[in-house]
């Protein structure tokens, strides 16, 4: 799997609630071994700690590893499932690494504010002024101070299709929202069926692929200053924009003309697995369908039929259009490396880890891509992952984290989620935004 799949599996940031409370009584001074406002001694080995695993952990570690030869440091990664809720405590303890790659940049910014996070080195702090946008900056700054540098990226809300049946139906691909539903009217009355096919099935997860087409109307439609004061709860989910990105994205998913294409009705949709739409795309049985960039992967899997994706191959996408033509919005997920020490070796892996060098080190290995805008689109290992990453570099898109994945756990991970079966299941928007609104944490 791509690592946006692993991080919707990883522990929501809900867990890290009890070691946060343990936290706030603790000074600075209790932080790690090398802790804040100590140098520590360099030993030529750096630890890093993060939810990485399995054939991606090997990836990354292979990605430094002539760099560790090179500059005679030894780097020992470590990847688990229960990052989210180990960092805190290891941080409490004195026992956390040397550097952490953290998914949800809430949760870095929870330790930052507690005082155990390093402020950004000056080479840090100059590779991500260099490399990356003002928008991947300020995910990795908390209180006006940079901390750390973003890793790995991905982009959400691209619409998957097959370009030969767009060109059988004489349609093209569509520049705005109201544009996309005129395609959708039109492959309705030309098929006779379903254009759209989705999944929210997830176990634990179900109800996530949901809230990615939320994030996306509400940042097309709302704008990013609406969508920051969303995210932060300056305005409820029961906001009027909220209620209107709910409702727009009803008009398809909430359709039974429009959906579940290959699976049955609206209902269908929750008990599809999410990545079971892969196969009826592949097999002509499903015309559209909303994913991730990793989706990709999916779409070529031999299990799903193994269709090949391309702008002339059996499956392509486009960005989610917007409410007018023009600059994109995306929304998207991604990394950020923060440190616990400060000695030498630590800050030279932290600055090598934010640099353009590394970036490409890691993206020709294939499977992943950065935001870095020194990274060569030509090194990533399909054509879909190309195209985000020029999405990612383009000055004029707009992005925004994964509303989900910064909000309380309790409601990204939790109510948000629940909310979306529960939607799909017949509720109505009222009533499903006035559940999660409840569900927000006291402050």
């Amino acid at each position: 799997m791509s690592f946006i799949v692993h991080r919707r599996f990883t522990a929501p940031l809900a867990v890290f609630v009890a070691a946060g409370l343990a936290l706030a009584g603790c000074s600075a001074s209790t932080g790690s071994a090398k802790g804040p406002g100590n140098a520590g001694k360099a030993d030529g080995v750096v630890t890093i700690y993060g939810t990485i695993q399995d054939t991606e952990a090997k990836l990354l570690e292979q990605s430094w590893a002539g760099w560790e030869k090179a500059n005679n440091i030894k780097i020992q990664y470590e990847g688990s499932k229960e990052f989210e809720a180990q960092i805190g405590v290891r941080a409490q303890g004195g026992n956390a690494p040397d550097l952490a790659i953290f998914p949800q940049p809430g949760l870095m910014a929870d330790l930052a504010t507690r005082g155990y996070i390093q402020p950004a080195p000056t080479g840090v702090a100059k590779n991500v002024s260099d490399n990356w946008s003002k928008d991947w900056a300020g995910y990795a700054t908390v209180g006006g101070t940079l901390y750390g540098a973003p890793l790995m990226a991905s982009v959400k809300g691209f619409v998957w299709y097959s370009p030969a049946k767009f060109k059988e139906w004489g349609v093209s691909v569509p520049t705005t929202w109201q544009e996309l539903l005129d395609l959708t009217k039109t492959i309705q009355q030309k098929t006779g069926t379903a254009p759209w096919c989705a999944g929210f099935g997830s176990d634990a997860a179900s109800g996530w692929p949901g809230t990615d087409w939320v994030e996306d109307l509400l940042l097309r439609q709302a704008g990013p200053e609406t969508y920051d004061k969303w995210v932060k709860h300056q305005i409820p989910f029961t906001d009027p924009a909220v209620k209107k990105a709910f409702d727009s994205v009803g008009e398809i998913l909430k359709n039974p003309a429009y959906v579940n294409a290959g699976f049955g009705d609206v209902k269908s949709i929750n008990s599809t697995p999410f990545g079971s739409p892969a196969r009826a795309l592949g097999n002509g049985t499903c015309a559209l369908h909303h994913q991730a960039s990793f989706y990709d992967g999916f779409v070529q899997d031999p299990a799903n039929g193994n269709a090949t994706v391309g702008p002339d191959k059996q499956i392509w996408a486009f960005i989610l259009p917007g409410m007018t033509a023009g600059a994109p919005a995306v929304t998207g997920g991604g990394e950020i490396v923060a440190a616990f020490s400060n000695d030498a070796d630590t800050i030279k892996v932290q600055e090598y880890l934010s640099s353009a060098d590394w970036a490409n080190s890691r993206v020709k290995l294939g499977g992943v891509i950065s935001a870095n805008k020194g990274l060569d689109p030509a090194n990533a290992s399909s054509p879909i992952l190309q195209e985000a990453i020029k999405t990612l570099q383009d000055p004029k898109t707009i992005f925004r984290f994964d509303g989900s994945d910064t909000m309380p756990g309790v409601v990204g991970a939790g109510s948000f989620w629940t909310g979306m079966v529960d939607w799909i299941n017949g509720k109505s928007t009222d009533e499903v935004l006035s559940t999660i609104e409840a569900s927000w944490p006291a402050s």
